[in-house]
């Protein structure tokens, strides 16, 4: 399970607060020193191979030519001893998608496209200083589609104060209609690194109330449930058959190998690792984790999910009160939170850690 992270954007969302650099200059230079990664790290890559993905992340992996991407991939196929990945995707922003290089991904092995839509509001795209525009996301989707892509995934933002009902549901009925693989829907949230953070600070921002954030997250189980999507995790759905193999695996406490700048790995175990967040180089940093750290992961990890945890992780003082209010369901040797009470998962975690 590798992990591969480009630092870079052509320009910064509202929103976020993910490291990213503006810099084409750069681009040479970083990618040589996580192709040097790729090789330096073999001996950690070949055990995490057990999760047979790869995924190319961000940043905007997109906005590099493919040229740069074919040489991470191969120095990652020499590393790994892997010539292709059962799951290998590639996050791209919709204005990048043309059909020369929606091919050159297929040619490079591609298997999964995850693209940041966001939303199919024109004027709430304009106001996250997206790039693309609702009728340019269809547009790539379809290229993507007729390219061979039979597993795309979309991301959608709700929660935000400007987003109303009616818009919101509207966004909802596209991407149902258009039918991907896989949905990722996230609620705003206010990133310190982020322009947004600043805006609030200002005055120039008010945050959407806890009441409109939940109800815009029930009108999104409801309109997925009702397409056919699985709600596997708080934040994902996936038709049959489509789950995020990469994803699920960070939820389960599998070993990855995460390359490049500000990414992160994990052996598996108790030791994790991260890359300073600089180019074009970085240096790597790490932790040991003690046990109640362990502990505490696996159940904040494993609560996300719909099949929950091992119920024998959890202090039977703490489950009880929870079981009885509903915001926890408990059998098989399981407890999991049930999906009307997903938006306060944070809460129940919690109590329970």
């Amino acid at each position: 399970m590798i992990y591969v992270h480009i630092p870079f954007c052509k320009s910064f969302c509202t929103y976020c607060g993910f490291y990213s650099e503006v810099s084409p200059s750069d681009w040479d230079a970083c990618i040589a020193n996580i192709c040097q990664e790729a090789l330096q790290r073999r001996d950690e890559i070949l055990p995490t191979l057990g999760v047979d993905t790869l995924y190319i992340g961000g940043g905007t992996p997109s906005v590099l030519p493919l040229s740069l991407i074919e040489k991470v991939v191969s120095s990652v196929r020499k590393s790994s001893g892997r010539d292709s990945f059962g799951e290998f995707t590639v996050e791209v922003n919709p204005d990048d998608v043309t059909r020369e290089y929606a091919q050159g991904l297929r040619d490079l092995g591609v298997n999964r496209v995850s693209m940041g839509v966001q939303s199919f509001d024109d004027g709430i795209l304009r106001w996250m200083r997206r790039r693309h525009d609702s009728k340019g996301a269809l547009t790539a989707y379809e290229i993507l589609r007729s390219s061979g892509f039979e597993n795309i995934s979309i991301d959608l933002i709700f929660g935000i104060d400007g987003l109303s009902d009616e818009v919101w549901k509207d966004t909802l009925s596209r991407a149902v209609s258009i039918f991907p693989e896989h949905i990722s829907s996230y609620q705003l949230s206010i990133d310190p690194e982020s322009d947004l953070f600043h805006m609030v600070a200002c005055g120039k921002y008010r945050e959407a109330s806890d009441e409109k954030c939940r109800r815009q997250y029930d009108m999104l189980c409801e309109a997925l449930s009702k397409a056919g999507y699985d709600h596997y995790e708080i934040s994902s759905f996936a038709r049959e058959g489509f789950r995020s193999r990469h994803n699920s695996a960070y939820w389960d406490r599998s070993a990855y190998v995460g390359l490049g700048p500000a990414a992160h790995s994990f052996d598996g175990r108790r030791h994790r690792s991260w890359n300073s967040d600089s180019v074009p180089s970085y240096e790597r940093c790490g932790e040991t984790l003690s046990d109640e750290d362990i502990l505490c992961e696996k159940i904040m990890l494993g609560l996300r999910r719909k099949e929950g945890v091992e119920s024998s992780l959890l202090d039977d003082s703490a489950v009880g009160p929870l079981l009885r209010s509903g915001a926890l369901a408990k059998g098989n040797g399981r407890a999991w939170i049930p999906e009307d009470h997903f938006f306060v998962c944070d809460d129940i975690i919690r109590d329970l850690v």
